[in-house]
This record gives C-alpha cells, sequence and structure tokens, in this order.
C-alpha cells in the first residue's frame, strides 16, 4: 500500500515493528503511516496485535525490531528501557484513552485530567484546571467535575479518559475498543465526538472489533492479522 501523504503530514509512522513474547511472535513487521487529521480505525481478530501496537506507540511497552516515529519523536526497537528523556518528549504526543478507561479511582474527573498536566509537565496547577474544564465542557461533563470515577456512567467515565489524554494537547489521540461497553446512541454519540477532534487537525487511531462503528467513522480502516497489515 503507497502512501499517498508527505512526510510532514504524517503524524504516525511505523516501519519494520517486532515484538516477541517468549517463543510467540506478537508484531511480526508491522508498517503503518497515519496523516494529520484521520482517524485509522486498526482491525483483525483478537490476538491479531491491535492492542500491542498501541501500546508500543505510547511507549508503554518495547519492541525488538524496527522504529516507530510519532510527530518527530523516535523510538527504536530493542532499547529497553526508553530513554527518560525520548518519554517525555512523546507525553506531549500522544494520548490513549484504555478500553476500560484506567481512571484513578481515589481522585475526582477533574484532578484525573489535571494530574499529567501538573505532575509531568510542569504546568500551574491553575492554568491546569482551567483547561481540564474546558475538556470537559467540550464533553459535555464539565457538571461532573467533582463526580469520582464510580459515580460516572460509562459514557460519562469515557469522556473523562479522553479529556485526561488530551491535557497537554497531543497531536495524536490512541483509543483501545473505545465502542466495548456503548449502547448504539452513546457509540453515535462517541462518533460525533472524535470526528470534532479530527476538525481541529487531530490524528485518531482506534483499536476496535466495532465494523459498524469503524464503517461510520472511520477515514481508513488497517486490518491486522497475525502481527502484520493485511
Amino acid at each position: 500500500m503507497e502512501s499517498t501523504h508527505t512526510v510532514s503530514d504524517v503524524v504516525l509512522h511505523a516501519e519494520g515493528v517486532h515484538l516477541r513474547r517468549g517463543p510467540r511472535p506478537i508484531l511480526s513487521g508491522v508498517a503503518l503511516d497515519v496523516a494529520r487529521g484521520e482517524l485509522v480505525a486498526l482491525m483483525g481478530p483478537s490476538g491479531s496485535g491491535k492492542t500491542t501496537i498501541l501500546r508500543a506507540v505510547a511507549g508503554l511497552e518495547t519492541f525488538d525490531a524496527g522504529r516507530i516515529l510519532v510527530d518527530g519523536v523516535a523510538l527504536d526497537g530493542g532499547v529497553e528501557p526508553i530513554p527518560t528523556s525520548t518519554l517525555r518528549q512523546l507525553r506531549r504526543k500522544v494520548g490513549m484513552v484504555f478500553q476500560f478507561h484506567c481512571l484513578f479511582e481515589h481522585l475526582s474527573a477533574i484532578s484525573n485530567v489535571c494530574l499529567a498536566p501538573i505532575h509531568a509537565h510542569g504546568i500551574a496547577p491553575s492554568d491546569a484546571a482551567r483547561r481540564g474544564r474546558e475538556l470537559l465542557s467540550a464533553f459535555g461533563v464539565e457538571h461532573r467535575a467533582q463526580a469520582y470515577p464510580r459515580e460516572l456512567s460509562g459514557g460519562e467515565a469515557q469522556r473523562v479518559a479522553i479529556a485526561r489524554a488530551l491535557a497537554v494537547d497531543p497531536p495524536l489521540l490512541l483509543m483501545d475498543e473505545p465502542t466495548a461497553s456503548l449502547d448504539p446512541e452513546r457509540r453515535g454519540e462517541l462518533g460525533e465526538l472524535l470526528h470534532g477532534l479530527l476538525r481541529q487537525q487531530r490524528t485518531l487511531v482506534v483499536a476496535t472489533h466495532d465494523e459498524e462503528f469503524a464503517r461510520a467513522f472511520a477515514t481508513r480502516v488497517v486490518r491486522l492479522r497475525d502481527g502484520v497489515v493485511v
């Protein structure tokens, strides 16, 4: 598959990414380019490597060979652990929304959103809180700012998790199975919300089993099987 995008358009570039767990290959030479303003649905059967490639892009998992570039920040295979300076740069480039949201249960919604800006990036608490409230408002959950994760519905928790992932304004947003616990109406709302992010020239990569959601909202579908793009 030839890319028609210029180098400056490409926010995520992966080439020859290999990862093994013991004797088992998980990624077997993944190659992928995703351009600014795209919503790419990463699809494939369970065990095909969808979540693993997201985790590798986010710097949550090292890989054995190949290279990943995220808006100019390079991750190289075989380098373990990832250098702290590289991780610090990467945290400004990519946000990730996990399948089960992974909000901190002891923190309110607004505190979850402000955590990384304050503690990882040194942003003043007042500035982080202002940005956090703007994001919660944009996603329709500002009225839940002081609620704890256990008090949120599934859809509300997901919106807070997206706000948290965008708190330091990264160009790339990764999402793992975002529609897994949503009813059809909420899936449609999520799709519209994500299209709003595309209009801001953000780039989204979504791992999903949801063919209907991908058809309705993705700009492109990439299929993985046995750790390779097919």
